[in-house]
This record gives structure tokens, sequence and C-alpha cells, in this order.
């Protein structure tokens, strides 16, 4: 049996647990046995992206350490996975991890991108009803080249998948960014959600819980009677 290492995250750790239990109840479906080592934190992309890059570093060792290149790491967060595959070479310049982080970093993964890519599985038996929509991050689409795996998964359930108008632009969280520049980050938010509105659906998913809150949270104040929910919590609810 093939056993990968769960990368949980810390905002799926501190806001929404549940996320992690789901990606750890669909890999066990796909027939793969899940390790979480338990001295993992952050992946320091708060501080990376604010130039703190020395702090960054020391919890970038933390996590090289943690993880061992021998096993898959599976992470329901394309932004997390795309700061250690990508960011963290920047960070490991000449640094004596510099060999380590590359072997993880080649075996890092996003959960609907190792599902799909990696083990070829797009139907899970899992079977879903009503009109549902997906918004992929940044990171997800840019950094890691995500495209259609989280659609793959989606439309094997049998539930009816609108794609999301200007699906490549930022629904404008950003991590920082959305608290340095509130006025941009609400306007980017609003022509999000206009376009989630415009395909009449029920729910919008995304792979990246970060993306969900922000949405989730402007859905809320709007008063709209759309739920923004993680695709990993989303295909869990039809077992």
């Amino acid at each position: 049996m093939m056993k990968v290492q769960l990368f949980a995250t810390c905002l799926v750790d501190w806001f929404r647990p549940e996320i992690g239990i789901a990606t750890v109840q669909l890999l066990e479906r796909a027939g793969v046995k899940v390790i979480f080592p338990e001295a993992q934190t952050c992946c320091g992309q708060i501080a990376f992206n604010v130039g703190r890059w020395r702090e960054a570093l020391t919890i970038a060792e933390q996590w090289v350490r943690t993880f061992s290149p021998e096993f898959p790491v599976v992470s329901p967060s394309g932004s997390c996975v795309a700061m250690v595959r990508h960011n963290y070479r920047m960070l490991f310049e000449g640094h004596p991890l510099y060999s380590r982080w590359e072997e993880l970093a080649a075996r890092t993964y996003e959960l609907s991108q190792f599902l799909v890519d990696v083990l070829g599985i797009e139907d899970l038996g899992i079977r879903r009803n009503g009109v549902v929509t997906c918004h992929l991050s940044c990171h997800t689409q840019r950094m890691l080249g995500v495209g259609k795996a989280p659609e793959r998964l989606i439309q094997a359930t049998g539930a009816e998948y609108r794609p999301l108008p200007e699906a490549n632009v930022c629904c404008g969280f950003g991590g920082l960014f959305s608290l340095h520049f509130p006025e941009i980050s609400g306007a980017m938010l609003a022509r999000k959600i206009q376009a989630i509105q415009s395909t009449g659906a029920e729910i919008v998913l995304a792979p990246d819980w970060s993306c969900l809150m922000h949405i989730g949270g402007g859905l809320h104040r709007m008063g709209l009677p759309i739920r923004a929910v993680h695709l990993a919590e989303w295909l869990v609810e039809g077992e």
C-alpha cells in the first residue's frame, strides 16, 4: 500500500480541521495509507511574503526536517504547496538542507493534483447532486500548473459543474494583501462574487481554504445563499 504524508497547513489546522480529516478520508478511499508528522507547523509563507526571510527560513527548516523524502507529501492547499515547491528554492540556496528540500519538493502535491495526475484517479465512487462551480487559487493555477484536476473530480460525481467566468482572476485575498490593501481586495472580491453568481451555482468549491475564507466571508456579508466549500469536504459529504 502506498504511503503519503499529510501536510495539513496551519490555516486548516486552526480554522477548518474538517478539511484535513476529509483529505485523509479521500486518500484512504483511494487506497493510500496516510501518515501525519506531528512536528509540522506553518510553511512560512506569510513571513516570506512580507520580506522576513530569516524568520521564513527558520520555519522552512522545521518543515524540511519534519517531512521525509521517502514518501510523497499531500496537502489540501495549493498555496502552501507552491510555497514549498517554488519559494523554498530562494530560502535554501546554498543551505545544507538544499538537497533534502529538492527531494521533498519533487514529491509534494496539492490533493487534486495527487489524486488525478499521480494516482490517475478521477472517479472516487462518490455521487453528488446540485449545481457547483470552482475557483482555483492563483498559486494553484500559476505556480503548480493545476488546471483540470479539480474539475475532473467534480464532474465524476455527476453534479452539474458550471465553469467560473474569469477563473484565472484572483479573488483578492493574497494573504496579508487583503489587510494592507482592503479597498483593492474588496473590489477584487466583489468581482469574483459577481462571477460566481453568474453561474447560478449553489456552491463554490476551491482547493484552497484561504481563498474560501475570503469568498465565504463576502458571500455571508452580502446575504447570498451560496456556500463556499473546500473540494475535499464537498467530496466527502457525498460518501
